[in-house]
């Protein structure tokens, strides 16, 4: 089998559910851009990959990308992926295009052998239970009426987006443990806001609190940061989630001591060959390897990997937006298709492209 043609189409549509994050972090645009990658092979099987961005996603499409993969076998991803890493050495490709390619020939690998991705991957279970993400809101009074509506709609495990305030923060973390009793499974995501500091006096309060796991408090620009606070707190430090360089980075992570657990995905750490390889390191260590993000590349991982426990949804709006994908018991059931699973709608994807080639 070769790839015989390379097309990429991005398209914009208005953002249904606009939210914010914590202070100093962008939240959503006005308007949402996504790229869709599509691969065609000699034998009539196409793969199809994504990720966000338009103009930067094209560009590396065209000048770099659609010339390497011309001729190539897309069942060959090991060679593959490598030599991806080679043109990301002038390239410094961005991390959320970083799986662009590989998802689409994970794709196209699924429907040549006629299995979801999950089942080639060595297949874990067939559902997973979800937690809900939440986006920021202004008041504590609306995050407890938001998670009262998580609960009502099945969820077991509610994970906060706060403030960047760490004495602010705290505070909420401690009145939604008091909100929804001791059995919910209760996580804090500190989208790298803090300094040492203040990552240190908000883990305390998650730990008195009973929090299930602190992520990514500081950036991950200083190991020797993250080490030090992970031998001041007993609650598990989740780390490594935009850090750069897939599992050799992971690897010093884990080697200093400076995470309890890590971060793994299919868009920050290489795609879907770069996510099971975080996951493998991590669980050699006995370590979790918690998937972040949602949309159906990151579902099949979670259904792959044995020391991963949720699937992330992001949770939007009051009135709360959840996925359809979600039951009534807050889980998420295995797509049952080949390849990822992807209902792409060629002519219409064609006609509604900003920009295509």
């Amino acid at each position: 089998m070769k790839i015989i043609a390379v097309h990429a189409y991005t398209v914009r549509t208005k953002t249904k559910h606009m939210f914010i994050w914590r202070k100093g972090l962008i939240g959503s645009d006005p308007v949402t851009e996504q790229t869709w990658l599509r691969l065609v092979t000699d034998e009539g099987l196409e793969g199809w990959g994504r990720a966000p961005r338009g103009a930067i996603a094209l560009d590396l499409v065209a000048r770099r990308l659609k010339p390497w993969l011309l001729g190539k076998d897309p069942l060959m991803k090991e060679v593959l992926w490598h030599e991806l890493w080679e043109i990301d050495r002038i390239e410094e490709i961005p991390m959320y295009l970083m799986g662009l390619v590989d998802s689409a020939l994970w794709d196209l690998t699924g429907k040549a052998a006629n299995l979801p991705v999950y089942q080639l991957l060595g297949g874990y279970r067939h559902q997973i239970e979800a937690y809900a993400s939440t986006v920021t809101y202004p008041t504590t009074k609306e995050y407890l009426d938001v998670a009262d509506q998580c609960l009502a709609r099945g969820f077991r495990a509610i994970k906060l987006h706060a403030w960047g305030d760490a004495r602010k923060d705290a505070a909420l973390c401690r009145a939604l443990r008091k909100h929804v009793g001791p059995d919910i499974a209760l996580m804090y995501d500190g989208s790298a806001g803090f300094d040492p500091y203040e990552s240190l006096y908000l883990g305390r309060a998650l730990e008195d609190a009973e929090y299930l796991w602190y992520e990514e408090p500081m950036r991950e620009f200083s190991i020797n940061a993250y080490r030090r606070l992970c031998e001041q707190l007993d609650i598990p430090v989740l780390a490594a989630e935009t850090s750069d360089g897939c599992h050799y980075n992971v690897a010093d992570f884990i080697a200093q001591g400076a995470a309890d657990m890590v971060r793994t995905s299919y868009h920050y750490k290489g795609g879907i060959t770069g996510g099971m390889r975080v996951a493998h390191l991590a669980d050699s260590f006995q370590l979790s390897a918690e998937v972040h993000g949602m949309g159906v590349e990151n579902l099949h991982l979670c259904l792959a990997i044995r020391n991963n426990h949720y699937y992330e949804t992001l949770v939007m709006g009051n009135p709360v937006v959840f996925e359809s994908c979600i039951d009534p018991h807050g889980c998420v059931h295995a797509p049952a298709g080949p390849g990822l699973g992807f209902d792409v709608n060629l002519k219409a994807l064609a006609k509604s492209a900003v920009a295509q080639l």
